[in-house]
């Protein structure tokens, strides 16, 4: 976790404009780009070649920004590595990096592009923004220099960051934000040695922003709520969909509602490498949302969403299934895997019932009514409390109802994409030890459903209408932060046992520097 004293000295709060937000709403734009990757990412390139293949990309994100800003977008969020693409090295992504300053030097690099070296990605961003009257969020890589006095130097002698850069409606730099929670394989870029949490006012709002797998962890991204109360995240991202539990929209939407905040996600797409799902995202509800596996080009999305920031109440996660006794159902627990997780399971066997599943310290409870059961596709109620340690390691909670991909209950937790199953309602609780649950709930063909189940104050996630798909998963994904390192220790320790091997496939969630090929 962030202290308090690393807060005042991490924090970049870029003032735009210092008085409360004089606009209650704005118009938001997200754009799915469909990079153009270059030849090769493995041998070094010149700058040249390096800059005409970022230019390529930056042709088609001016056409998106141009259309934003031409439908009254105040704000347009572009992906991670939309740029430029991935699978580089460090030596490899050197040509495409630039210097990219703290914005606190007051640089419009449109008006003077020379003033920090060579930069025309950034001179062209801001011209951009500038000749828009759009802000303007952007991926790039930045470099620094670093000599043997400073310890942590790499040996090649500069510092590489996966960052992300804000420019205003006049151009200005008013945001840089180095990622801080690197994907496994980003080995082209460096990890910051502290955590940054960066802030920016508009005249819209309070906004903060972070990176693809920040997402998943603590800081900086619940602290710029909890500590900095940010009103909208912009979030560039490069995310491959991994079914039951971390689908992009599905994810993504459940964050900003479980955080009460604006959520503004900006994907690659990349069907090929199953990347795709972008979103504008608000509280309460998505505003807008694209998941396409189908074609090839990208997709703007534009949307209203309020300025102010939301509150939902304060939902205690664990008061109602606390409060119960648990469903007898008499049927069978079994286990089985969604994600390398053991989840415990019970089937569930009727039209209509209520179900109680435990797995250590949480106990989910459902009650739910189908349309019909139909016998060629099997739900259950799945349990899952416990430290997942596959790309990544962080302490889960976790109540599922999903379908399973064949009747067979061991292919329960396997990634499914369609169903036929309507359900009339639903009502998922668990005995949550955290504040941080969010409630997911993704309809067949990977489909959101807007305004169609509520989360009450004691921590029940209920739909308020029939859902209008079937229904592939309803969850509550919680999140321990507290317990993350305090288990990754023994986790270690049983990886380096005799006869034990982790198994990592590449189902990957975030950027990554080899071939992403599942």
């Amino acid at each position: 976790m962030i202290t308090p004293q690393l807060l005042a000295y991490v924090a970049i709060s870029v003032s735009c404009v210092l008085k409360v937000s004089s606009l209650d709403t704005f118009i938001a734009a997200v754009y799915e780009h469909a990079v153009i990757l270059p030849n090769t990412t493995l041998i070094p390139v010149s700058r040249e070649e390096a800059l005409a293949l970022m230019n390529r990309n930056l042709d088609l994100l001016e056409g998106a920004i141009t259309s934003a800003a031409k439908q009254g977008a105040h704000i347009i969020v572009t992906p991670e590595d939309g740029i430029y693409g991935w699978n580089f090295n460090r030596e490899t992504i050197y040509p495409y990096l630039e210097d990219i300053p703290d914005p606190r030097v007051n640089w419009i690099p449109c008006n003077y592009p020379n003033r920090f070296g060579h930069t025309p990605v950034q001179e062209r961003l801001s011209c951009l923004a500038k000749h828009n009257s759009i802000y303007i969020v952007a991926n790039i890589g930045d470099k620094k220099p670093c000599n043997a006095s400073d310890p942590q130097c790499p040996p090649d002698g500069r510092y590489q960051y996966n960052t992300d850069v804000v420019f205003d409606s006049q151009g200005k730099l008013v945001a840089r934000y180095h990622k801080y929670n690197l994907f496994m394989g980003e080995d082209q870029f460096n990890v910051p040695k502290k955590p940054e949490v960066v802030t920016f006012d508009t005249i819209f709002g309070r906004f903060g922003i972070f990176t693809c797998f920040d997402i998943l962890f603590h800081d900086p991204a619940v602290t710029l709520v909890k500590d900095f109360h940010v009103d909208t995240i912009v979030f560039p991202t490069a995310w491959m969909n991994v079914l039951p539990h971390l689908s992009a929209v599905e994810f993504h939407s459940a964050w900003a509602v479980g955080m009460g905040v604006n959520f503004l996600a900006a994907n690659i797409h990349h069907p090929h490498k199953r990347m795709t799902g972008s979103g504008i995202y608000a509280p309460d509800s998505p505003r807008a949302f694209h998941y396409d596996m189908k074609t090839k080009e990208g997709k703007l999305l534009i949307s209203r969403l309020n300025s102010s920031s939301y509150d939902p109440g304060v939902v205690n996660w664990a008061s109602y299934a606390s409060s119960i006794k648990a469903f007898s159902t008499g049927n069978q627990e079994f286990k089985s895997t969604a994600f390398f997780d053991e989840f415990t399971f019970l089937e569930l066997t009727r039209v209509t019932g209520n179900y109680t599943v435990c797995q250590k310290e949480l106990c989910c409870h459902l009650s739910y009514k189908m349309s019909e059961k139909k016998p060629d596709e099997v739900y259950a109620l799945g349990a899952f409390d416990g430290l997942h340690i596959v790309e990544g390691s962080y302490y889960l909670q976790i109540c599922t109802l999903l379908k399973c991909k064949t009747p067979n209950l061991r292919t329960c937790g396997d990634a499914v994409e369609s169903a036929s199953t309507r359900f009339e309602m639903f009502s998922l609780s668990g005995t949550f030890g955290t504040r941080y649950v969010f409630p997911e709930v993704l309809l067949s063909d990977s489909q959101l459903a807007p305004g169609e189940f509520q989360v009450s104050s004691d921590g029940r996630l209920f739909s308020v209408k029939p859902p209008s798909g079937p229904v592939l998963t309803v969850t509550l994904f919680g999140r321990l932060y507290e317990k993350d390192w305090i288990l990754k220790a023994s986790s270690d320790l049983r990886a380096q046992a005799p006869g034990v091997m982790l198994v990592v496939i590449a189902l990957t969630v975030c950027s990554f520097s080899w071939s992403p090929i599942g």
